[in-house]
């Protein structure tokens, strides 16, 4: 499938992470496997009456076990993502929600349009901005495979993340493309937001919400991670001690 397929009525996006009804309660209907990914994941059509959103459905059924992540959470961890997402209020994540479907729960996101010829290493010099708020939230989130084309470009030029089954874990696990900001100060605007999230996860909605999906450990450890980003107040240079980037890096 290519990355411009949609259905006609599906919704409209500009980073305003509205979720449509039938992406919550539509009945899901499975159109085939995604091509190339690790675990069972499917395209599904999501319909509530005059409403419907194509999505990509992870059920728990279809998950690979993991030496170094919990049994079946991988799709809890990608709508965890998701809310921390909106907490923070960046970076894009599609609307991602937690659900029963045709092959059990699993976690349903809204498919969006993107250009399937562009990443994160044509964008990197261009788009700094955005991918400053990738890589503070792959650091929050402890994201293990932030890969290059887990960055897709919008037809309105918003860069959407995907693919956050293997974040949250409480050990560093940190492996991502984006090391472009090593050494820089943390702009204010984004320190102000990882204090803002910092208040939130501790005593706010956004913890209350990360504590259904994730352990208690995973959840002390988020913030301890964000503790740590504000006290250093620079984006870290990679862990010489551990492997920084995913494989493949796209």
């Amino acid at each position: 499938m290519s990355g411009d397929e949609r259905s006609p009525q599906a919704a409209s996006l500009s980073g305003e992470n509205e979720i449509p009804r039938a992406l919550v309660e539509g009945e899901l209907e499975i159109l085939g496997l995604m091509p190339n990914a690790s675990n069972a994941t499917f395209l599904a059509r999501a319909r509530a009456g005059d409403d419907q959103v194509l999505a990509v459905y992870k059920p728990e059924r279809g998950e690979s076990p993991l030496w170094d992540f919990p049994e079946g959470t991988l799709h809890r961890r990608e709508v965890a993502a998701y809310e921390l997402s909106r907490a923070l209020g960046w970076p894009d994540i599609p609307p991602t929600v937690l659900r029963d479907g045709p092959a059990g729960e699993g976690s349903v996101q809204l498919f969006v349009r993107f250009d399937p010829d562009v990443h994160f290493f044509h964008l990197e010099m261009e788009r700094g901005e955005e991918f400053r708020r990738f890589a503070l939230f792959d650091l929050v989130a402890n994201n293990a495979d932030r890969k290059a084309g887990h960055c897709l470009l919008g037809p309105d030029g918003t860069i959407w993340g995907i693919d956050h089954g293997v974040c949250f874990a409480e050990e560093p696990k940190l492996r991502t493309v984006i090391w472009t900001f090593a050494g820089e100060a943390i702009p204010d605007g984004l320190a102000a937001d990882l204090a803002g999230l910092a208040v939130r996860l501790e005593a706010g909605d956004a913890g209350r919400i990360l504590r259904d999906l994730l352990s208690e450990g995973e959840l002390v450890a988020t913030r301890a991670r964000v503790a740590a980003l504000l006290e250093a107040g620079v984006f870290p240079e990679p862990d010489a001690d551990r492997r920084p980037f995913p494989w493949p890096p796209i």
